[in-house]
């Protein structure tokens, strides 16, 4: 008999819902960073245990939003949750719970899928905050409460367990070996936009959009990827290629190395950085950037 669901993974910004789906599928499929809002798109990991599958949804953190770029990732993320099998709600250990986590609440207890509560980065917390934290969050009455570290891996086979048991019968949706059914240029995209999320300042990472529209492959078996990175002001272009072409030089080395490791081929990035004025505020440019 197998079981297979999809798994809605939501939380607010940076509780560690990215750096769960790539421990639970056991290899990297979405990006992470210290910066809240690292993910901007539904990335979808398959993590396969026997006759057992889950397809976990990484979803944007719910927040307030501040543009129309905002309100769409909010929508992407109540999607996933109506669409879903079941949910991990993931919290931070160490952090109050506030409003974002019990609006959050609120709206899986007017969902139908059963919710598992995943409270995180218990290796930064000390043992009396992770009670007190279960105990507060357990007042939601929700299917079950683990406390782990996604990082440090604590946790994780108890918190697989408990999802694993929501799932509905069915086939796999998805081969065994498969960890992701994300396209090749998303994952290229994403990739080089988090080698610089750790190395820009203030609002620069929000104002930062990674596209690569198509992936070519050459008759010597390299893969040519091009790659567009829009800012929303010229001021803001400089930084991002950094003082005599540096900055943006070591991201295309650290990426591409990482995307070789991945594909298995070697790789040719071609990085052009374009202003995009107010790109985050523009339905039309949005679109057209795959949002």
């Amino acid at each position: 008999m197998t079981r297979s669901g999809f798994v809605s993974v939501v939380g607010r910004p940076n509780v560690g819902k990215s750096t769960l789906v790539n421990a639970l599928v056991g290899e990297k499929v979405a990006i992470t960073s210290p910066r809240p809002q690292t993910t901007r798109n539904t990335i979808r990991g398959v993590a396969t245990n026997g006759d057992t599958q889950l397809v976990l949804v990484d979803t944007p953190g719910l927040h307030k939003p501040r543009n129309v770029l905002g309100e769409r990732l909010n929508l992407l993320v109540y999607g996933s949750i109506a669409e879903a099998d079941a949910v991990l709600f993931v919290l931070d250990a160490g952090q109050p719970i506030g409003p974002g986590d019990r609006l959050i609440a609120e709206r899986l207890t007017e969902a139908n899928a059963p919710v598992v509560v995943a409270v995180n980065k218990t290796d930064r917390a000390s043992g009396d905050e992770v009670l007190a934290q279960l105990a507060r969050a357990g007042e939601w009455g929700f299917a079950a409460y683990v406390p782990i570290s996604a990082l440090k891996g604590h946790g994780l086979d108890a918190l697989r367990e408990e999802v694993e048991g929501l799932m509905p019968e069915g086939p796999l949706f998805f081969p065994p070996d498969m960890h992701s059914d994300q396209p090749d240029r998303l994952l290229a995209a994403e990739l080089v936009r988090e080698k610089y999320l750790g190395r820009l300042r203030e609002e620069l990472p929000h104002s930062l959009a990674v596209v690569v529209d198509d992936i070519e492959e050459r008759d010597n078996g390299a893969l040519f990827v091009p790659v567009s990175i829009y800012v929303e002001r010229n001021s803001q272009k400089g930084m991002v290629i950094g003082k005599g072409g540096e900055l943006i030089k070591t991201v295309g080395v650290e990426a591409r190395t990482e995307l070789e490791r991945l594909f298995g081929v070697p790789v040719f990035l071609d990085l052009r950085v374009k202003v995009e004025k107010d790109w985050q505020r523009k339905d039309e440019t949005l679109d057209r950037m795959g949002f």
